[in-house]
């Protein structure tokens, strides 16, 4: 099943992250299970670009579903051009982007993925209303 990336989105963030070694497969090119922590680790430094530090103890984001379309391998040596959107805010929810390119071809789309995201109290594990704050960051 391939999910498509709206045309109606919010470019929130930008970040390169180096292909490692490790991150390859027997195959020669980026395991797909690095896709996916490409995804996370550009929505994390995302968040945290906005001040939220995940703790327990209080609200924050988390993820109810993530999803990833391969267009083009990656391969080692180079950089992942990560570039995150947001759309469609809610009560609760928005959904994030994400595309992936390499750093010195970024006009190809090599992959492409997303995650719906709630706001939510930690403690209590319960989905909260999305602060009007964040709410302004994800709105086009």
């Amino acid at each position: 099943m391939r999910i498509d990336i709206p045309e109606k989105k919010k470019l929130v963030y930008e970040m390169i992250i180096p292909i490692r070694w490790g991150d390859m497969d027997a195959m020669g090119h980026l395991n797909n299970g690095s896709y996916f922590r490409y995804l996370e680790t550009a929505r994390i430094d995302w968040f945290q670009s906005l001040g939220l530090d995940p703790s327990p103890a209080g609200e924050g984001m988390v993820i109810v579903n993530a999803f990833c379309n391969f267009y083009k391998q990656l391969e080692y040596p180079g950089g992942v051009l990560m570039k995150m959107y947001a759309s469609d805010p809610a009560r609760t929810t928005f959904e994030t982007w994400g595309t992936m390119a390499r750093a010195d071809a970024p006009e190809v789309i090599c992959a492409a993925g997303g995650a719906t995201t709630i706001w939510v109290d930690f403690p209590k594990q319960k989905a909260l209303p999305l602060p009007e704050w964040l709410r302004q960051i994800v709105s086009d």
